[in-house]
């Protein structure tokens, strides 16, 4: 059966789309026209991601304006000063900010699937975005009309049916997109915060049965943009014991940039859930250097000294490009990095008992 692995999400755009998308910004170009523009950029992502062997793909969210944004279109109801997500190199995103009830979903991520799917001949997932992401669109001083209680009553529906969509759409996996767990024990080291996330994800994750969640995923990392991350020095033992208490049938940790691999893969032998399967990281998409099919392997064979075999994956460790407008790392070297984790896995595998 070899070793499952599979892309986290986010592949560079292509000079086109972005082209395309800046036109479409400032009024240059239709909608029709940035929409053939992003399923061109859908379907050359889906062939190359299957030409370099890749069992599972996705569409490399060639038409998502972020992986957290997507649900969200259009002015009405929100204000653009939101939080503020500070990265280590100086430089900021900004969250907007809800302004009025009730939250609902502009875009559901089946809309991403199917695009894929049109194109793909092996299977896809499909990334959805952490409803604990979202809970940070409600401002600490309320909305008038609007309590708490009832943004988290429209927020869980949402995400539900986000996840749903997808599952009933085909999708191979649906992975939560939880990459603000590292970064709740930044903003509040007594985990607090982070209790508050795990409870809101799982509070959506109760809804699907066992079967449903063994196709529901959660992936965590510090945050990469631009070449640099949100949370890389928050100790991942006090996220971990937390973590996989999610209700998820797979996680996705990243581990290639992490200066001890060895404390990390301790942490999920002790806490991995009897039921769940850990796909760990191997390849840093902030890394400019390609790793070779070697580096892969035995980050692998490392990871199988701590875990069985038969419960091990490997992915990416974060997305490539999860704003559209993160240039900072090719496509080419994306998917030469792709294509690494693929050879090395398979590598890994020749050498494992499975």
């Amino acid at each position: 059966m070899g070793i499952p692995t599979e892309p986290i999400g986010s592949i560079p755009r292509p000079p086109e789309l972005l082209s395309a998308m800046a036109d479409h910004a400032a009024g240059r170009l239709g909608d029709e026209e940035l929409a053939t523009a992003q399923d061109r950029a859908v379907r050359d992502t889906v062939r190359r991601l299957e030409e370099i062997g890749s069992p599972v793909v996705t569409d490399g969210e060639q038409s998502k304006p972020s992986f957290a944004t997507y649900p969200l279109a259009g002015p009405d109801r929100l204000a653009p000063d939101g939080v503020v997500i500070p990265f280590a190199d100086g430089h900021q995103r900004q969250l907007p900010r809800l302004t009025a009830g009730p939250l609902r979903y502009a875009v559901h991520a089946d809309r991403y699937l199917r695009a894929a799917l049109r194109h793909a001949t092996v299977p896809v997932k499909q990334a959805v975005i952490a409803p604990s992401a979202l809970s940070l669109l409600y401002p600490p001083d309320g909305i008038d009309g609007y309590p708490l209680e009832d943004f988290l009553d429209d927020l869980t529906a949402e995400a539900e049916a986000d996840i749903r969509g997808c599952l009933a759409a085909g999708a191979h996996i649906v992975q939560l997109d939880f990459t603000e767990a590292r970064l709740a024990l930044k903003l509040d080291p007594a985990g607090v915060l982070l209790q508050q996330f795990i409870a809101l994800n799982n509070r959506v994750l109760e809804r699907f049965s066992a079967a449903e969640q063994a196709r529901i995923g959660v992936h965590t990392c510090p945050g990469g943009d631009q070449d640099s991350t949100h949370s890389l020095d928050v100790d991942y033992a006090a996220l971990l014991p937390d973590l996989l208490q999610l209700k998820a049938g797979a996680f996705y940790i990243q581990l290639a940039s992490e200066p001890d691999p060895d404390k990390v893969l301790g942490l999920l032998a002790d806490h991995l859930p009897g039921h769940a399967r850990v796909f760990i990281g191997v390849t840093d998409p902030i890394d400019p250097r390609v790793e070779t099919p070697e580096q892969v392997r035995d980050r692998v064979l490392t990871a199988a000294r701590h875990l069985p075999a038969d419960r091990l994956g490997t992915c990416d460790d974060c997305g490539f490009s999860p704003f559209a407008d993160d240039t900072s790392t090719s496509r080419d070297t994306a998917f030469a990095k792709i294509r690494a984790r693929i050879e090395g896995t398979a590598l890994a595998a020749r050498e494992l008992p499975l």
